[in-house]
């Protein structure tokens, strides 16, 4: 049985520093974490490209699918949801998924851990 662990929330900027559909990468207790900020919300995920192994998502084509927030990874163009992780063209690949959230006029990001 996988069990999700959360840790405590980061602040990282406030909102009017994150541009709308585009992404950046933050360190988030160690870990590095792209951010999104959508018309659908804010979103985090790793920053690390399941399929390359690079650091990269933060600089991917942040769109739509089917109504679905996505990033497309910079170098090999796959599609993930920002609300899931999953992989909308590889079955069974996927990106970690963090919470993200606007507190008080800031950014926050809590890291959410399988274990």
């Amino acid at each position: 049985m996988t069990q999700t662990i959360t840790l405590s929330w980061t602040t990282i900027c406030p909102l009017d520093r994150l541009e709308p559909d585009r992404g950046v990468a933050a360190l988030v207790d160690g870990a590095q974490v792209a951010l999104f900020r959508t018309p659908d919300g804010l979103f985090a995920i790793d920053n690390r490209d399941p399929v390359s192994g690079a650091y990269v998502l933060s600089r991917g084509i942040v769109g739509s699918r089917g109504g679905v927030p996505t990033v497309a990874s910079p170098l090999h163009k796959q599609v993930y949801d920002l609300r899931s992780g999953h992989c909308l063209d590889l079955p069974g690949v996927a990106v970690a998924r963090h919470d993200a959230r606007c507190r008080d006029g800031l950014v926050e990001v809590r890291l959410r851990q399988e274990g």
